[in-house]
């Protein structure tokens, strides 16, 4: 520790979090779940406990006259068998709203997955220090955006200065759920992934549910959108429908119904967004699964292909134009007794152009770059002029 400081030490306690909905005391500290331990007791997939364990979105948030501030976290490092290395998670420091500094926390736990044999494997390790100092003098908001795409569990939270909880800036809560290009994907960050640069634009709070490998039309994540308060609420539905090869069309549809009818429980009247796929060229025409491509994978990319068979469409499997083309009829119908349900073909936010110039790296995911298109696009698309999320619509 840098003892150049006296530092005070501040229990970290879910007055100083946003974006998560949950806080889970561990044996080091607590760690921010964005499914509550109900939803998370009805499903025993492990890449969705590890994707919803990921603070995407999830941000530590108080008001301070500190200059240095250190955070000890247990991160856990996924390591993929055969693939590149995985950076370390990136924590992005902001004072006063604008980008600050960024670092990472070595050590912490590996989780190394083997995509050949579908295993992994828990490796423990150690703690490590997240470091901060020379932050402007005086009164200011201070937010450490967590990793995005890396489980931390919160150890100790210290700083030269008292800090207290920010108070209530009176911003809009939207609430926003979709699959692993929600969760963020390949951003370069966790301000960066298109959710929270969409939210940063529209000047709103983020809860991000975006749930990497997930958004399946669970139940249990219907009655967590139904049961988290927000002013405008969001769900980008299909992709991972058509990549796991879940279900086909005649439970797709009563499945959609049935999310928004419970997302509308508890949100009667809030703007409600459907967001289709966005452009994904291999799932476009031909069904799911997705699966590695082990050709590329020998060479150490990862890379995925589509798997199924284009003429199976007509015994009800999905790919993403039957989805879009079903979302868009389901909206319109209930748009009719719902004047605040909207549809947005994801395709207007990445479609046929944007793919010549910025393709899928890996033909399923995001890079940097087009996180970054993504969420302008949708800013502009959702909260102005008669977007679903402007003043003038809710």
């Amino acid at each position: 520790m840098d003892t150049t400081h006296h530092w005070i030490t501040t229990p970290i306690t879910a007055e100083l979090l946003r974006g998560a909905l949950e806080l889970e005391r561990t044996a080091h500290g607590v760690l921010p779940h964005r499914l509550p331990a109900r939803a998370r007791a009805q499903c025993a997939d492990g890449q969705l406990a590890m994707a919803e364990a990921q603070p995407s979105g999830v941000r530590l948030l108080f008001r301070t006259r500190a200059t240095a501030v250190e955070l000890d976290t247990l991160p856990t490092k996924r390591v993929y068998v055969g693939a590149p290395p995985r950076p370390d998670g990136v924590y992005d420091l902001l004072v006063d709203g604008r980008l600050a500094g960024q670092a990472g926390v070595t050590g912490g736990n590996t989780l190394t997955i083997d995509m050949t044999t579908g295993s992994a494997t828990h490796r423990p390790g150690p703690a490590g220090t997240l470091r901060f100092t020379e932050l402007p003098d005086g009164d200011k908001d201070v937010e450490i955006w967590l990793p995005h795409n890396e489980t931390t569990e919160l150890v100790e939270l210290r700083t030269n200065a008292p800090i207290e909880p920010a108070p209530d800036r009176g911003r809009k809560v939207w609430l926003h759920h979709g699959s692993s290009i929600s969760h963020g994907s390949d951003a370069a960050g966790p301000t960066t992934t298109w959710p929270a640069l969409a939210a940063s634009l529209g000047g709103v709070e983020l809860i991000n549910l975006g749930l990497g490998g997930s958004a399946l039309l669970d139940p249990f994540t219907a009655r967590a959108l139904r049961d988290t308060p927000a002013d405008l609420i969001s769900i980008k539905i299909g992709i991972n429908l058509v990549n796991t090869d879940l279900m086909r069309l005649r439970a797709f549809t009563p499945a959609v119904h049935g999310f928004l009818d419970t997302i509308r429980e508890g949100h009667p009247t809030a703007p409600l967004l459907v967001v289709s796929p966005i452009l994904c060229p291999i799932h476009e025409e031909t069904p799911g699964p997705s699966v590695p491509d082990f050709t590329a994978l020998s060479s150490g990319q990862l890379r995925f292909r589509a798997a199924g068979d284009p003429a199976e469409r007509a015994s009800g499997k999905l790919a993403l134009g039957v989805v879009r083309e079903e979302l868009a009829r389901i909206v319109e119908q209930r748009a009719a007794e719902d004047p605040n349900l909207y549809y947005l073909d994801g395709r207007d936010l990445y479609g046929e152009a944007d793919s010549a110039e910025l393709p899928l790296p890996d033909e399923l995911h995001p890079d940097a770059a087009t996180h970054r298109r993504i969420g302008e696009r949708f800013a502009k698309l959702a909260f102005t002029a008669n977007g679903a999320f402007s003043d003038r619509s809710a």
